[in-house]
């Protein structure tokens, strides 16, 4: 019976459940909303997830939301042996990756937010300095604890790279400009884009809506 994911293609958190579901040979049925249309508001949707966010799956009749969440559980159950490097059973290796699964989403994420929200939803007439200075220091501790590694968390692409990679991907969507001061970031970012099976319509194609998107309303500051 295929999981059903509820998603939206512009959503970094979704997509890095998309990528790992297809690694763990996972069959995903997908569930588009509507968020403008406040599809996750729907009495239908409220009853699998009442916090009404994405990405959120349905596996049977097990619901579960929150990326990181979801990631771990397919793999966990359904990964065999595909997923020994996405998510290794190993105590520190697998306390490293949830280490950077955490920097993804309290620091990456939550900074590309805390950057942009306020010009998309807010109607703010420029970017704010402090936001800017920590959307920058995200990647570069990024770029740091990556050093000479092949990938985040070591010498395998794991589940932690494939958050990463989706909301790095949206950051260099907004701007292609932006690792390039970034070296070791931007050739890790390279290396997953050409590893990652099916990377144009897992994660690349999302990435690029999503910076077309925020791109559009940077536009509209300016011009105001």
């Amino acid at each position: 019976m295929p999981i059903y994911l509820y998603y939206i293609s512009l959503s970094p958190p979704c997509r890095a459940v998309m990528m790992t579901a297809y690694l763990a040979g996972v069959d995903l049925n997908l569930k588009l909303l509507n968020l403008m249309n406040r599809d996750q508001l729907k009495p239908e949707f409220l009853k699998i997830n009442p916090q009404h966010n994405v990405p959120t799956i349905v596996d049977d009749g097990f619901c579960l939301n929150e990326s990181q969440a979801i990631s771990a559980y397919l793999i966990n159950r359904y990964g065999g042996q595909k997923g020994q490097h996405l998510y290794p059973e190993d105590a520190q290796q697998r306390a490293v990756i949830d280490q950077l699964l955490n920097f993804d989403a309290s620091v990456l994420f939550v900074n590309m937010r805390n950057l942009y929200i306020p010009v998309v939803m807010g109607g703010a007439k420029q970017l704010d300095p402090a936001a800017l200075e920590k959307y920058h220091d995200g990647i570069g501790f990024l770029d740091t604890v990556i050093g000479d590694r092949a990938y985040a968390a070591g010498q395998h692409l794991t589940i932690a790279d494939l958050a990463l990679v989706a909301s790095i991907s949206s950051y260099d969507a907004i701007d292609s400009q932006i690792l390039d001061k970034y070296p070791n970031v931007q050739k890790w970012f390279k290396r997953c884009q050409n590893e990652i099976p099916h990377y144009e319509e897992l994660n690349g194609g999302g990435a690029k809506i999503h910076g077309q998107f925020i791109q559009k309303s940077l536009k509209k500051m300016e011009e105001a």
